[in-house]
């Protein structure tokens, strides 16, 4: 009998001790910090966009961040892109960290306002893989232009998910980059890009180029219009499918590309598209699916926008 008890008395133990460790492991999974795409800075009521953007640049200019570039790629919304010193640094410590020297701040004029959003930079950190998790930076955004929420997921992601990020199996990663073309060097990919750019080949216009310090890597953001015989490339075809949401994701453009030693890289639509819409469906209406030629034509957009296999002659 005595020994009927001890072995349930030990028994109640362990069990005890397997509930209490179960605890706290779901304890440690809830306070991990989870992040989301985009902030949602306020919603400004009673005033036009143009003149909501004018006194974000002036706030900008007065603190250190420079205007980078900025455009409308379709009534209503106003991108502004934003660098600075400190951003550049940041960038240059890390591999193809060009992707990290800009943050994007989205203006969309809807029924209750003028919607203002930015790139959560902590997010953006981990998503390319940076030594830093932009924190100072995410800091002065909020103190600049306000913070009332994330948003772009429901849950969000940890920084462990966002730095191995894939969006299905299969899918690409980070790691995984489109070679648009190789020049014989930094400087003559440049000057070439700059031309093609001014010339608006394959329906891309240069909205912005940011160089970093200490090193030769650029990365430049461009407006995608789609060429007239396919549009699954342009910026207004891709957002009407898959930004359908009450709270606007138009900060997920300009789609960008780094030049780095004379070599011109590009993210997968696939990965980069999802990095933003983490939740976006793989089938459905307003679904990966309804921009399903996208990827392949962003990819020939980039390719005609950098010289192609011109470059590889040069």
């Amino acid at each position: 009998m005595m020994k009927c008890e001890c072995i349930s008395k030990r028994f109640f133990v362990a069990s005890m001790l397997f509930v209490l460790m179960n605890m706290f492991a779901v304890m440690a999974i809830a306070k991990e910090t989870m992040l989301k795409p985009f902030v949602l800075a306020e919603t400004v009521t009673g005033a036009e966009i143009t003149a909501v953007a004018k006194n974000i640049g002036n706030k900008l200019q007065q603190n250190g961040l420079d205007l980078a570039g900025q455009y409308s790629p379709y009534p209503g919304t106003i991108i502004m892109v934003v660098s600075s010193d400190q951003l550049r640094q940041h960038a240059s410590q890390s591999e193809l960290g060009a992707y990290g020297a800009i943050q994007r701040i989205s203006l969309n004029k809807t029924d209750s306002g003028i919607q203002v959003s930015y790139t959560n930079p902590t997010y953006m950190a981990h998503a390319y893989r940076m030594k830093t998790d932009l924190a100072d930076v995410s800091a002065k955004l909020a103190k600049l232009l306000g913070h009332e929420k994330q948003y772009g997921s429901e849950e969000g992601l940890s920084k462990d998910e966002l730095r191995s990020y894939q969006y299905k199996w299969l899918m690409p990663y980070f790691s995984d980059r489109h070679e648009l073309v190789e020049y014989k060097n930094q400087q003559l990919a440049l000057e070439r890009i700059e031309t093609i750019l001014a010339s608006k080949a394959g329906g891309a216009t240069k909205v912005y180029r940011v160089d970093l310090p200490g090193k030769e890597e650029s990365v430049f953001g461009v407006q995608l219009s789609g060429p007239p015989s396919n549009g699954c490339s342009g910026d207004q075809y891709i957002m009407s499918r898959i930004d359908f949401k009450q709270i606007k994701s138009s900060g997920h453009l300009p789609y960008e590309f780094v030049v780095s030693k004379g070599k011109v890289y590009a993210l997968y639509a696939e990965f980069r598209i999802a990095i933003n819409f983490p939740d976006l469906s793989m089938m459905g209406s307003n679904s990966f699916a309804s921009i399903m030629c996208a990827p392949e034509a962003i990819k020939t957009a980039l390719t005609n926008a950098v010289g192609g296999k011109q470059g590889e002659e040069e």
